[in-house]
């Protein structure tokens, strides 16, 4: 009887061990979910180029889905890309609905216009969401998709992680490397 009692015990334990396990896990997903859509939120909220208001954000298994409208396949483009440069996400859905495609200005300079805005706000976002850079001390300009890094670095390492950033990001062509290293 005792042997019987002790087995109950012993199975009782290992189940709610599992169960809290599980429930632990989920947790911890559903807690860094929830962290990356309020951290894509406001990348899309601070972001001038946008109206964030329109753009909507959901989160599972750290793959961010964006839905909503915005105005031109640019403004669809940058929010994909601002969001895809968050570290912890591992996907970005863009699903966002282009409203006004045939007012969409085909000009070659204003194309160019709207392309290095667009670069240099998605590299200046990558610049200082990524906690190994200095961001605030490097300023970035683009011109016809050259990307130019000008500013104070601390070490080798932040150098070359800057330029990797602007080199790996959409639409750039060059990188044109003024950034001083300075320890």
């Amino acid at each position: 009887m005792k042997n019987i009692a002790a087995k109950i015990v012993l199975t009782t334990v290992l189940a709610t061990s599992s169960a809290t396990v599980l429930a632990s896990d989920k947790w911890e997903k559903e807690s860094m979910d929830a962290w990356l859509d309020g951290k894509a939120e406001t990348t899309l909220l601070l972001n001038t180029n946008l109206n964030s208001f329109d753009i909507n954000t959901d989160v599972e298994d750290q793959v961010v889905t964006l839905t909503g409208s915005v105005n031109n396949d640019l403004e669809k483009s940058l929010a994909g890309e601002l969001v895809s440069g968050l570290d912890g996400v591992k996907k970005v859905n863009n699903e966002l609905t282009v409203v006004n495609p045939k007012t969409q200005n085909n000009d070659s300079d204003a194309s160019v216009v709207l392309t290095d805005s667009k670069i240099t706000t998605v590299v200046k976002t990558r610049l200082l969401m990524n906690t190994n850079v200095s961001g605030t001390d490097i300023k970035v300009t683009t011109d016809h998709q050259t990307v130019t890094l000008t500013g104070k670095v601390g070490s080798d390492a932040e150098h070359d992680l800057a330029l990797s950033i602007a080199n790996n990001t959409d639409d750039v062509n060059k990188v044109v490397d003024k950034l001083e290293v300075v320890q």
